[in-house]
């Protein structure tokens, strides 16, 4: 298991451990995170799973596809740099501390 901390835009800390193979969305969404709206349910076909990672993560996510770079287009206030969708994150154990920032709003 893979504990990731998501944090609403209040700063209400949710810490939650998530199963290897499953994404970062998923954990979110099993856990009851409030922020993370996931409404195509992970097809990356919106922007409603978006977060901002933190900084010290940044290097230790895979890449962006291209298809995930175009949904962020559609992201309330994207950072070039922080901003992933987390339908895109596969959990694994190399993840364990991951932490996540949700933004103001979904759109």
């Amino acid at each position: 298991m893979a504990k990731i901390t998501y944090i609403e835009h209040n700063g209400t800390r949710h810490e939650v451990e998530v199963k290897p193979g499953m994404t970062v969305m998923e954990g979110a969404r099993d856990n009851g995170i409030p922020g993370i709206d996931a409404d195509c349910g992970g097809a990356c076909a919106c922007s409603t799973c978006h977060v901002y990672v933190d900084p010290a993560w940044l290097e230790k996510l895979p890449a962006k596809d291209p298809m995930e770079e175009d949904m962020l287009d559609f992201a309330y206030e994207p950072d070039p740099a922080r901003s992933r969708l987390t339908c895109q994150i596969k959990v694994s154990e190399d993840l364990d501390g991951l932490v996540v920032q949700m933004p103001e709003r979904q759109i």
